[in-house]
């Protein structure tokens, strides 16, 4: 994430909800004032450099969700068989940006015509989902899809799904702001994954949420 001075980035510091050295879950609620999202758009290292970017966001987190595994690693998650995805929760002030701004980047940050893969990462761990945390999230993801599917600007049937958020476990510390940590490895990555290629195919002039 970048380096963030708001008193609410200083709070989440100071009560744990960073992620540690191990796997580890974290709290359901979120910070008073604040607000979660969560979303899996294949490889978390992408995902959390794309939602950075957005305006209201005080915080990313790369993770695993939604599998059987209790404190699963990334060597289990990777292999795939846990039913975890790799997904990113992303704590977010609702007085500056809504959750629907933040569908519409996470729409148009990925393929949503893949499933069980994303871009050169393959598996249901790598499956692109939102994890709504109440209903109203829920109603506002089944929304954003089915005004998707009506405009017409994709050349396909959606493969993204809409999975009620579950236990979230915050990824080992190397993987937290990597794309800050190793900017060249991680630029390397996403350049030979073809990612920002594929969306930009997917998406044409949409492409990456603007």
């Amino acid at each position: 994430m970048f380096i963030r001075t708001t008193i609410a980035a200083l709070l989440l510091v100071a009560s744990g909800w960073v992620a540690s050295a191990q796997t580890q879950a974290l709290p359901a609620t979120p910070p008073p004032g604040l607000a979660f999202a969560t979303f899996a758009t294949g490889c978390f290292w992408c995902t959390e450099s794309d939602f950075d970017k957005v305006k209201g966001v005080v915080s990313t987190t790369s993770g695993y969700t939604n599998g059987a595994v209790k404190n699963p690693t990334y060597q289990q998650v990777s292999s795939g068989g846990t039913g975890h995805a790799e997904a990113v929760r992303v704590v977010y002030d609702p007085k500056i940006v809504s959750f629907e701004r933040l569908l519409h980047v996470f729409w148009r940050t990925h393929d949503p015509l893949t499933a069980n893969a994303q871009f050169c990462d393959r598996g249901d761990q790598y499956r692109p989902a939102v994890f709504p945390h109440d209903e109203e999230q829920e109603r506002a993801a089944q929304a954003s899809k089915a005004a998707i599917e009506k405009s017409g600007v994709l050349k396909g049937r959606i493969a993204t799904t809409i999975e009620t958020a579950g236990i979230f476990y915050a990824a080992e510390d190397y993987h937290q702001d990597y794309y800050l940590k190793n900017p060249i490895r991680y630029r390397y990555y996403r350049n030979a994954c073809g990612r920002d290629a594929r969306v930009k195919d997917v998406w044409g002039a949409e492409a990456g949420g603007s």
